[in-house]
């Protein structure tokens, strides 16, 4: 069954109140079958791990092995789209792919773009904050998400910002629930800024220096060169090899605006090296690289030492056979991706993740056994166990992801 919502867009109907089950995991098809789950588990003393469409289970510290699974890729359909107003609003469970196949024939999209591809929910992108190559210019779910419906764990259904850019709140929910995780609430619904596609969108690729006084050359030129790409990204050797640029470091800079503006920034970027053009797909192929299961990375540094971070990541990689590094230019952080095939990581691997570090690391992934050693540190202030509490006093969701 189908309706057609007030934006003209065709949206799935689910009967009201549906649940049913995938294997052991519930799945309910609308928010007041969330809200009977979150209820049934408080009464029953329970614990609920939250899924989207199960394409990142990895990431994070694991949920409690006794939570049973709520399923949410049965809630999804676009709830509202209004193109004039570049804001669309849909179900938790719906793809990031259906929103660029209902938004790109009004010349729009979704600028969010994380790592792992189009296939993930858009629950699950704003519930971990998942941020890819274009953030550094438009932004993390943050930035993008303008409000959003919630189940929290004490049964309640609420509401923080709304469906339309320009809106009036006080305390900010949203932000409050974006990369909380879903230990305060099983987001329903959200509500998103949309931007409209460029008229010319090219992406060149240069190479990169091998030393940290080249990297931090280069860099502090182009950070004053009339150019102003959507995503710069650095990538290793092995990573470049697999992207069809050979075996050295490349940077790949993505250009948009009219004919005009991307002639003049690619000029300007040929100052620096020989620049050639490549398919912009290349972008997506860099968002699914990463395998099935892998250990990943996250290094962070202020802007003045990413040369430096950006060659430490580059090491780390290189000690293992199959594995890579990347990093957002625009963002000063680098991914460090490891393959693994149980719950183990070769010993080079694990040497250098153990080892002392000058920049920031945060484990998006990782083995379940190397969560307590690698990542020991929980979420225990006053604060965050306030708001926990607030929001979800019998810890029934995800527990365990925030190593509490």
């Amino acid at each position: 069954m189908e309706r057609v919502n007030e934006s003209g867009v065709n949206a799935p109907v689910n009967p009201r109140g549906a649940v049913t089950t995938l294997g052991t995991a519930a799945r309910p098809s609308d928010t007041p079958a969330v809200r009977d789950v979150v209820r049934r588990a408080i009464d029953r003393g329970t614990k609920l791990r939250v899924v989207g469409r199960g394409t990142w289970l990895d990431a994070g510290r694991p949920v409690a092995g006794d939570a049973e699974p709520v399923a949410l890729d049965a809630l999804s359909g676009i709830v509202d789209y209004v193109p004039g107003d570049l804001t669309l609003t849909a179900r938790a469970g719906t793809t990031l792919a259906e929103i660029a196949a209902v938004t790109r024939p009004n010349g729009q999209w979704l600028a969010l773009a994380p790592w792992g591809g189009d296939g993930g929910s858009l629950g699950a992108t704003a519930a971990t904050a998942s941020a890819g190559p274009v953030s550094g210019a438009f932004g993390t779910p943050r930035d993008v998400v303008i409000g959003l419906e919630v189940v929290a764990g004490t049964g309640d259904v609420i509401r923080g910002g709304g469906r339309v850019v320009k809106n009036v709140a006080g305390f900010d929910l949203t932000r409050l629930m974006v990369g909380a995780w879903g230990t305060l609430g099983i987001i329903t619904e959200v509500s998103v800024r949309l931007r409209g596609l460029p008229e010319r969108d090219v992406t060149v690729v240069l190479p990169a220096p091998p030393t940290q006084a080249g990297l931090s050359t280069l860099l502090s030129a182009l950070r004053v060169a009339p150019v102003a790409p959507i995503a710069l990204e650095l990538i290793d050797g092995p990573l470049a090899n697999r992207l069809g640029f050979g075996a050295e470091p490349r940077l790949l800079a993505r250009l948009v605006g009219n004919d005009e503006n991307v002639v003049s920034q690619r000029d300007a970027l040929a100052q620096f090296g020989v620049v050639a053009d490549t398919d912009t797909t290349v972008w997506d192929a860099l968002r699914v690289a990463e395998p099935a299961s892998a250990c990943v990375a996250r290094l962070s540094s202020p802007v003045a030492r990413f040369a430096d971070t950006w060659l430490v990541a580059a090491r780390m990689a290189a000690d293992v056979p199959g594995a890579f590094a990347h990093a957002s230019v625009l963002r000063s952080v680098s991914r460090v991706v490891i393959p693994n095939d149980g719950d183990t990581l070769p010993e080079a691997a694990d040497v250098s993740l153990r080892g002392p570090a000058r920049e920031t690391r945060i484990f998006e992934r990782l083995p379940a056994p190397l969560w307590p050693a690698l990542a020991p540190a929980a979420v225990t202030d006053r604060l965050s166990r306030g708001i926990r509490t607030a929001f979800d006093p019998d810890r029934i969701l995800n527990p365990g992801i925030l190593g509490e």
